[in-house]
C-alpha cells in the first residue's frame, strides 16, 4: 500500500543498490580492453608514421610532438577511458574491503594521470615554458601501477586463486622493472619504455578480464 505517497510505487520497483549488474561489468571489461589495444595501435602506427622516429631510442611521449601528435594523443585517451572503465566495473563489483576502496581511488588517479599527461603536451619538443608537470605525473604513475594492483589481489582472489596471484605478479613485476626505466641509456629507453607499456597494459585488461569473469559467476 501506498499510504497516499504518490512516490511509493516506484521506490518498490528500485533495483536494491548493492546488485551487481553482470551486463554493465561486462560493458566496462569491454570499454577497457579495446582502450588497451588502441593504445597498442596508436603506438606502432605512430612508429611507422612519424618522420625521424626511432622506436628504439625515442619514448612514447616524442610521438606527441609535431604533426602527428593526435595519434598518440588518441592512444593516450583511450588508455585513460580504458582505466576510467576499470574504476567503474571495479567500484560495481566492490570485492576487497578498505584495500580495493583505496585501490579505486588510485585507478581513478592513474586515469586522469595519464589523461594530463596527453592534455599537458610536454613531450619530446624541448618545450619547458610554465610549470612542467611531466615528470612528478610519471613518478606518481610508477608508484601507482605498483600500488593499486597489490591492493586489489586480496579481493581479486574472492573471484579465483588465480586472479590474486596474477594481480601480485603484475605488481611486482612492475615495481622491480619501473625504477630500471631511469638508468637505461637513453639509447634504448625508448624500447624500455615500451615494454613498461606492455606492463600497464597487461594489469589493465587482467583486470578487465576479472569483471568478465565476476559477471559470468553472478
Amino acid at each position: 500500500p501506498s499510504n497516499g505517497d504518490p512516490m511509493a510505487p516506484y521506490v518498490a520497483d528500485m533495483t536494491p543498490p548493492a546488485e551487481e549488474r553482470g551486463n554493465f561489468l561486462t560493458a566496462m571489461a569491454i570499454v577497457g580492453i579495446l582502450g588497451c589495444l588502441s593504445f597498442i595501435v596508436a603506438v606502432v602506427v605512430g612508429d611507422l608514421v612519424v618522420p625521424d622516429h626511432d622506436f628504439v631510442a625515442d619514448t612514447i611521449s616524442d610521438l606527441g610532438a609535431g604533426q602527428y601528435e593526435l595519434i598518440a594523443d588518441v592512444g593516450i585517451y583511450s588508455f585513460s577511458a580504458a582505466l576510467v572503465a576499470c574504476a567503474l566495473g571495479a567500484s560495481h563489483a566492490h570485492l576487497g574491503g578498505d584495500r580495493w576502496s583505496w585501490a579505486l581511488g588510485g585507478l581513478a588517479f592513474l586515469a586522469l594521470i595519464v589523461f594530463l599527461v596527453g592534455a599537458r603536451n610536454e613531450y619530446g619538443d624541448g618545450d619547458e615554458e610554465g610549470v612542467v608537470i611531466h615528470v612528478y605525473l610519471v613518478y606518481a604513475l610508477g608508484l601507482l601501477f605498483a600500488v593499486v594492483p597489490w591492493a586489489m589481489a586480496r579481493g581479486a582472489g574472492i573471484v579465483g586463486r588465480g586472479w590474486r596471484i596474477a594481480f601480485r605478479w603484475w605488481a611486482i613485476v612492475w615495481a622491480l622493472a619501473a625504477p630500471v626505466f631511469f638508468l637505461v641509456p637513453t639509447a634504448y629507453d625508448g624500447l624500455y619504455e615500451r615494454g613498461l607499456m606492455l606492463v600497464a597494459i597487461g594489469f589493465t585488461i587482467t583486470l578487465s578480464l576479472l569483471l568478465v569473469a565476476r559477471a559470468r559467476s553472478l
